[in-house]
């Protein structure tokens, strides 16, 4: 399960480039156990610092997008951007980075995007491959959501892309739809991470209810930042879902399947840590740690987590069952929501 380790970056106002690509020292120390602990990774870590910000590909057409106003962050919450770099900087994709959190970019750099298929299919009438122009023919908008990982560490980002219910309305799902499962690549050539961890359940798949999915919020994201998605964040096509931990928000999609039955999703084969809602509950703790508390990725700076991370006024229907009272932590073999 992930490990906490947190990259100390003393401020979230942003870092002038030509300062923080010096910080190589600051870098390898936050990334040397992992490094450490494998010579395939050693390779990858040799990239130069500057690819962290780099797109994959590059869409003028596209980007940047019309950002969306009536999207405003939750009540309450800091209003600034986490910085750019910053959020290039400590991602969680166990595909590239097994353990937790950390530098990602310094392991995709062999990881091609272009050209990327999608297959959408299950039970839905209208099955189709979507290529690279097909996902970007879709209406773009950009959002600013406020994100928050399992492990406690948030941030506020600005994605690009437009909400999944376009998507699955244009794969006109059958009455038996209930769930929609994504499911992420798989290529152990490209994807260092996959074969440190071949004891995983590969390839890495999620899943929402279809009323879930269909949400206003939910967002099929092919950028951040006014430019097209990096690959430490999914690129070319993820998914966000803000008022869920970052987990059920899978990166690098190749397939949408249609299904009638909730199905098994990765982290859910440990049961007492990894629910299917896994809605963000500060009244839920971790069966290791509290959630009562958020922390701004790259500062000590922490913060009440608000419960379905503020998005409330959008979800909170979904879930009249959901806990509003402190619940004692899951012990093992008891199963998680």
């Amino acid at each position: 399960m992930p490990k906490q380790f947190r990259a100390r970056i003393s401020s979230l106002e942003p870092t002038p480039r030509e300062v923080f690509f010096n910080r190589r020292k600051f870098l390898s120390t936050v990334s040397m156990g992992i490094a450490a602990a494998s010579s395939q990774f050693c390779r990858a870590s040799q990239l130069g610092e500057d690819e962290r910000l780099k797109p994959p590909i590059q869409r003028p057409d596209v980007f940047p997008a019309t950002r969306n106003a009536g999207y405003a962050l939750p009540e309450g919450m800091r209003a600034d951007l986490t910085p750019r770099v910053t959020a290039a900087s400590y991602n969680n994709f166990y595909e590239f980075l097994p353990g937790g959190a950390g530098p990602v970019w310094k392991y995709a750099g062999d990881f091609k995007v272009d050209p990327w298929k999608v297959e959408v299919d299950g039970q839905c009438n209208n099955r189709m491959t979507l290529d690279l122009d097909d996902i970007f023919a879709f209406p773009h908008e950009e959002r600013v959501y406020h994100f928050r990982c399992v492990e406690r560490w948030a941030m506020n980002v600005p994605w690009s892309g437009f909400p999944l219910s376009k998507l699955i309305e244009k794969a006109d799902p059958k009455p038996s739809a209930k769930f929609v499962r994504f499911t992420t690549a798989r290529k152990p050539n490209q994807m260092p991470g996959l074969r440190e961890t071949s004891y995983y359940p590969w390839p890495y798949q999620e899943a929402l209810r279809i009323d879930e999915a269909m949400n206003e919020l939910t967002m099929a994201v092919t950028g951040v930042y006014g430019e097209p998605l990096l690959k430490q964040h999914g690129a070319p096509l993820r998914i966000i879902a803000p008022w869920k931990y970052g987990y059920k928000n899978p990166k690098s999609i190749v397939r949408i399947e249609f299904l009638s039955k909730q199905p098994k999703t990765f982290w859910m084969i440990q049961p007492h840590e990894y629910g299917f809602l896994s809605n963000i509950n500060p009244n839920i703790p971790h069966p290791r740690w509290s959630q009562a508390r958020s922390y701004w990725v790259g500062t000590d700076q922490w913060f009440p987590t608000p419960i379905f991370n503020g998005y409330g006024e959008y979800v909170a229907g979904l879930y009249p069952d959901e806990p509003r009272t402190p619940q004692e932590p899951l012990r093992s073999g008891q199963v998680a929501r």
